[in-house]
């Protein structure tokens, strides 16, 4: 967990040196990217809030993914990570809106293999997806999720 929190702490001093905050949508990870932000002294100053949105319903009812992307492509897809980081910055009124999406096992889900995370951002210039393909048990990959998410928010934050 050290370098996670390692990675959170650089990322509050970020967003607190320009004066941005962050909202997160988090699916596999469940709330860990928010959670090790939190973690980090000063994150108050820059943490707007965090939807866990674990079932298609939530990502669709509260983070308006569309229903019909949902239905399409599943839940595991770059522009459904896209769509959850733009809804997260929007709804919960942040500069950045973070997401991760992603199959962390023990089996494929919509047809995806284990260890495909998606990472989205939002900012008001645009929204992007990040793919990685990701090994180990399922404690690894949400970590690692976690981790990756992390650095994407540091990359967003320091550009």
């Amino acid at each position: 967990m050290s370098n996670l929190h390692h990675l959170a702490g650089q990322a509050v001093r970020q967003a607190l040196e320009f004066g941005r905050t962050v909202a997160t949508a988090e699916s596999l990870t469940a709330g860990m990217v928010s959670a090790v932000l939190a973690d980090t002294p000063g994150a108050s100053g820059m943490l707007q809030g965090g939807v866990v949105a674990y079932q298609n319903s939530v990502k669709d009812k509260v983070l308006h993914v569309p229903a019909d992307l949902l239905a399409r492509v599943g839940s595991v897809d770059p522009d459904v990570a896209r769509a959850m980081a733009a809804g997260a910055r929007t709804e919960l009124g942040a500069d950045v809106g973070l997401s991760t999406t992603g199959v962390a096992g023990p089996d494929a889900h919509d047809g995806k293999p284990v260890g495909r995370v998606y990472i989205g951002i939002s900012t008001a210039a645009g929204t992007s997806a990040f793919e990685y393909s990701f090994t180990g048990n399922r404690p690894d990959i949400r970590a690692a999720a976690c981790a990756a998410a992390l650095e994407r928010l540091l990359e967003t934050l320091s550009a």
